[in-house]
């Protein structure tokens, strides 16, 4: 082996702690060599072995009659849809790469969470993407979203697989860190699913895809890293995307997969081939013996080191029967993938990795991984000061504004609130023909499942800004409102991945919000019956300029996939018709905390999070399944940012009409238009189902109201005119692109 020295200031410059290259010593038996301690450092690293996280995450609800993969087993979450079928789905972050390279960053998040999916056998049919970005202003800030965006665009739409729902939230606490969340979504049969297993003695260890290089070397590492004014420095940290050859990839696979050779499968992302060996060694209880010489290489002079920890894009580990190298080979050499024979499987738990000839590392696979040898600690955490002071905020000491036109009409042009067109725009949203929301607009995104009567529902969502406010709360509306928006489109919720963005786990305060979030997340989706099946943990977001550390607003992102039973259900979010009345659904609550409103019109950055009650959401939701099942209402659309006015604008502009409404004489004027108080949803009513409507709602004992009525273009709230649709949506639909072009 190496004679490269090594020592306890080697393996800190690694990002390994002193306690952790002791137990490294003693897994082995002996001091490591160099390419040792690389292995363990990006396998012990955050990024891959959740060691500050795995605590919590284990406290969240991860069973029901629907999960075929319990959180962790498989590279995706996997739920029995019925019909034979089952969908794979999963969230995961490309925040540091992002904000280094933002074009190759986003487009490599996309390409990795597409091989996350179809290396379990499964078809991508289905893209979201939950983004957060800082001040417009900025310079940077225009620089990283206009990177993203098209990374994320030139991949998807290349790789061929529709983006149906997202959503983008910029606030200053994102200046330098922005945070790209890349979910995608995938069908398989149930019987067809492939595992990331290696096993039997003797089978051969393919290499498939793309040539490996010298990018994203260290890229597990540099995700568990601080962000800094010298962070442009670790470009070649980033992985390089090729959409296409990610797109052959896919089908090859899919056909090898078929001819029934295949042992096991996992795609190279994070830590690369390391990764793979270990994880699918230590799953199938045995080892393997690589040769780092048959690895195709695209750059010369590479160090055994650099092959095994390089996060090269587009390429799977296989393990085949031994006997059916011919039948793969068959496959591959049919779609012009590059292959190689790099190993065996062999008895026992041992990874051992040659290079010219010379035994470079030797370790137990099971040392290596989560729930394994990987470390785990249990942070100290503490409540922050600013908690208490948020809880201090009084409404009585905020001043209605005399003009509520104006505030409607910042709203409108907020970046939050704003259309995000500019965005989606970019994005080949009608690839294939099973998007159902193309030009029927719904709180979530909906894909026809062809042959069946069903459709699935898919939707992101946190407020970065509510989890700030109350971790605990915050994280159960994110939950509640991913539920809301399943539910106003019919279908059911059914389970939940997410992508859990903090600060340094280090930090007690920050390590608070997590442990606070993660409670949060455990007990809305217990209520929900909505088990989480895997996601992804994201900590060091932050900053560190001129010494001091600035975190992002903790954001648990909440991917969430529903059943729609019956397509023929499917409800939209648009009013239909002149003359149908419009209800609120929910209570109204003298509430505006937490609000867009509050927060950027009035300034106040300190408040808690909006009014909220879980049980009361929970029946809220029931009731608006029950009303479409029941063909009693024309529309339905959730009350999130911008609150009520919003909403009801959002339900008006898809077909250009109006509404009148009354606001509530016991609520504040604005705190009943603006305020962001949950578990509300607006639906239209059609004059002949409104008796039917009422009698329901009466018996289910669901607070609800009357709003007022569809009108042909023009907006009155209390009989004052607020303009015209037309004129609102003009505005509504050119603002962010105005703000992101200066």
């Amino acid at each position: 082996m190496p004679n490269r020295t090594v020592t306890v200031e080697t393996a800190r410059e690694l990002g390994l702690l002193p306690e952790e290259f002791e137990m490294i010593k003693n897994y082995l038996g002996r001091t490591p060599n160099y390419t040792e301690l690389s292995i363990y450092s990006v396998m012990w690293s955050e990024h891959a072995s959740y060691k500050n996280s795995i605590k919590w995450l284990k406290t969240l609800p991860r069973k029901g009659s629907a999960i075929l993969a319990e959180a962790g087993t498989e590279n995706a979450g996997l739920v029995d849809i019925g019909n034979g079928l089952a969908c794979a789905f999963k969230i995961e972050s490309h925040n540091h790469p992002c904000a280094v390279e933002p074009y190759q960053g986003a487009a490599t998040g996309v390409g990795g969470i597409n091989r996350d999916i179809f290396t379990m056998g499964a078809r991508p049919v289905a893209q979201l993407n939950s983004l957060r970005f800082g001040n417009l202003k900025l310079d940077r800030t225009r620089w990283l979203i206009k990177g993203v965006v098209k990374g994320i665009g030139d991949y998807g739409n290349a790789f061929g697989i529709p983006v149906l729902a997202g959503e983008v939230f910029f606030d200053d606490s994102f200046n330098m860190n922005p945070l790209v969340n890349a979910m995608s979504v995938g069908l398989v049969e149930k019987d067809k699913v492939v595992s990331a297993v290696s096993k039997g003695k003797g089978n051969p260890v393919y290499i498939v895809g793309s040539a490996t290089g010298k990018d994203g070397i260290h890229g597990a590492t540099f995700a568990s890293a601080d962000i800094t004014e010298d962070s442009a420095e670790d470009i070649p940290s980033i992985q390089v995307g090729a959409p296409f050859q990610e797109k052959i990839l896919l089908e090859a696979t899919q056909e090898v997969i078929r001819t029934g050779a295949l042992v096991g499968m996992q795609d190279m992302g994070a830590a690369g081939i390391i990764c793979s060996t270990s994880e699918m060694s230590e799953k199938g209880g045995h080892g393997m013996r690589i040769d780092l010489d048959k690895v195709p290489l695209r750059q010369k002079n590479m160090e055994a080191w650099e092959i095994l920890l390089s996060e090269s894009q587009e390429r799977m580990l296989m393990v085949v029967q031994k006997g059916r190298e011919a039948d793969v080979e068959a496959v591959l050499n049919k779609w012009d993938i590059s292959y190689a024979i790099i190993g065996e499987v062999t008895e026992g738990d041992t990874l051992e990795f040659y290079y010219h000839g010379e035994l470079v590392a030797k370790v137990p696979a099971s040392s290596l991984v989560l729930g394994g040898g990987a470390p785990v600690y249990d942070r100290e955490y503490r409540e922050p000061v600013y908690y208490k002071e948020y809880k201090k905020f009084d409404i009585n000491k905020v001043p209605e504004p005399a003009d509520l036109i104006d505030v409607a009409r910042f709203l409108v042009t907020h970046p939050n609130i704003a259309s995000k067109r500019w965005v989606y725009e970019q994005y080949d949203t009608m690839i294939g023909t099973g998007n159902m929301t193309t030009n029927f607009p719904s709180d979530a995104g909906v894909y026809n499942l062809k042959g069946t009567n069903k459709a699935l529902v898919m939707t992101v969502d946190c407020n970065s800004r509510y989890v700030k406010a109350d971790p605990m709360v915050g994280t159960m509306i994110a939950v509640s409102e991913a539920a809301r928006n399943i539910s106003c489109t019919g279908a059911k919720p059914l389970a939940v991945t997410n992508c859990l963005n903090f600060g340094n786990p280090y930090n007690p305060e920050v390590y608070w919000q997590f442990v606070q979030a993660v409670k949060g997340m455990g007990t809305a989706c217990e209520k929900f019956d909505t088990p989480v099946t895997g996601g992804n943990v994201s900590f060091y977001n932050q900053a560190s300029i001129g010494g001091k550390e600035e975190a992002v607003f903790p954001t648990p992102t909440i991917g969430m996939i529903g059943l729609l039973e019956n397509k023929n259900h499917h409800t939209t979010l648009a009013f239909k018709e002149k003359g149908h009345m419009i209800y609120l659904i929910g209570k109204s609550v003298n509430d505006i905390a937490s609000s867009e409103y509050l927060y950027s019109y009035h300034g106040v950055k300190q408040s808690p999070a909006p009014y909220f009650n879980l049980e009361e959401e929970y029946e809220v939701q029931r009731a608006v399944r029950e009303l479409i099942a029941r063909n009693l209402i024309q529309s339905a659309h959730d009350i999130s940012d911008g609150g009520l006015f919003i909403a009801l604008l959002e339900s008006a502009m898809p077909r250009n009409l109006g509404f009148d409404i009354t606001t509530d004489a016991e609520i504040r004027t604005d705190a009943f238009l603006f305020g962001e108080a949950q578990g509300r949803i607006v639906v239209s009513v059609s004059p002949s189902r409104e008796t039917q409507f009422i009698d329901f709602m009466v018996a289910s004992k669901v607070p609800f109201s009357t709003l007022g009525h569809v009108t042909k273009s023009e907006i009155r709230v209390d009989d004052v005119s607020f303009g015209f649709v037309a004129d609102l949506k003009k505005i509504y639909d050119s603002s962010l692109e105005q703000l992101i072009n200066g």
